[in-house]
């Protein structure tokens, strides 16, 4: 991709990561392969940069302050997704089984970061299994999630009107588990971006990308919608969540805060905690008892997590 002359300065953004070398574009559309000035500066898809032209090519001089960027954290890496979006499609399908848990892994990253989550149901093609995996997710949209279902085998017109109209005007980052359907989705949704993905694997004289693969694709030639491709994912860490900030971060639990005996409840164990007295509760003041494990699992593992980043040993909240 031979980039365009005549075009300096300014400000970009960035629209795919391929290791040290980024596409970025111009406001005027012009887009430019661009490297970092430094060896510490990192940016990611969505991150808007001033950058400089040196010859045929760019220079990206700073990364702007960022609204927002989604990220996962373990005891090995940091993994940041995108930043400056709108909301997260998160794609899960009816076959294969989906990991609840790992569905609020997202939401709670989404969460600290205040961007709004979008839940897509794939495949509702099949019928019984679709509609067993939205009863597991009825309790999502009294949390304040949108939920819908569909199917990409469907070729009616109309199919994926519901998603579309989530997606205008707003820069969408698309998140789901290996078979969910996220790559079929990406090119019903933008045809081109595989012709796209060649140019620029040309552009960098390579046959495949060299990293992580995350795009930033428009949906419309005004370039008021995108949505952002990005890897699919087995593990989600949430080690840069504080343990104690948790329940804030899930809104069936976030309801109840403010109404126990102690005003530094874990909703663990304490006596006249107002989580824990709603877990199994009937009706949308209800917290479903999987969730409340959720809870706990990811407690233990962000409390253990900071315990040992600060060098002590795991806190014992039992």
């Amino acid at each position: 991709m031979k980039p365009n002359t005549g075009t300096q300065g300014n400000a970009a953004r960035v629209i795919a990561s391929y290791g040290r070398h980024y596409l970025i574009e111009t406001d005027e559309g012009h887009r430019w392969m661009a490297h970092p000035r430094g060896k510490k500066m990192v940016a990611v898809v969505g991150d808007r940069v001033q950058w400089s032209a040196s010859g045929d090519a760019a220079v990206i001089e700073s990364v702007l302050p960022r609204r927002n960027c989604l990220l996962r954290r373990d005891a090995v890496r940091t993994k940041v997704f995108a930043a400056n979006i709108d909301q997260i499609l998160l794609l899960v399908a009816a076959e294969p089984d989906f990991s609840e848990e790992q569905l609020a892994r997202v939401l709670i990253a989404a969460e600290a970061e205040q961007i709004p989550a979008v839940i897509a149901v794939n495949k509702r093609d099949l019928g019984p299994a679709h509609a067993k995996a939205m009863a597991r997710l009825a309790p999502y949209p009294q949390m304040g999630y949108t939920l819908l279902g569909f199917s990409l085998q469907a070729r009616e017109a109309g199919e994926l009107d519901s998603i579309r109209s989530l997606l205008t005007g707003k820069a969408t980052l698309v998140l789901g588990p290996s078979g969910a359907g996220k790559s079929s989705l990406i090119n019903r949704l933008v045809p081109h971006a595989q012709a796209e993905t060649q140019e620029i694997s040309q552009a960098l004289n390579s046959g495949k990308h060299t990293t992580t693969r995350t795009t930033w694709y428009w949906l419309d030639r005004t370039r008021n919608s995108a949505v952002i491709d990005s890897p699919g994912f087995q593990e989600f860490g949430l080690q840069h969540i504080e343990a104690l900030a948790l329940a804030s971060l899930m809104p069936d639990l976030r309801r109840h805060i403010g109404h126990c005996r102690f005003h530094n409840c874990t909703h663990l164990h304490e006596p006249d905690c107002a989580v824990i007295a709603a877990v199994g509760a009937p009706g949308p003041e209800g917290i479903a008892p999987q969730r409340y494990r959720i809870y706990q699992t990811l407690f233990a593992e962000c409390s253990k997590a900071r315990e040992y980043a600060r060098g002590g040993r795991p806190a014992d909240w039992q």
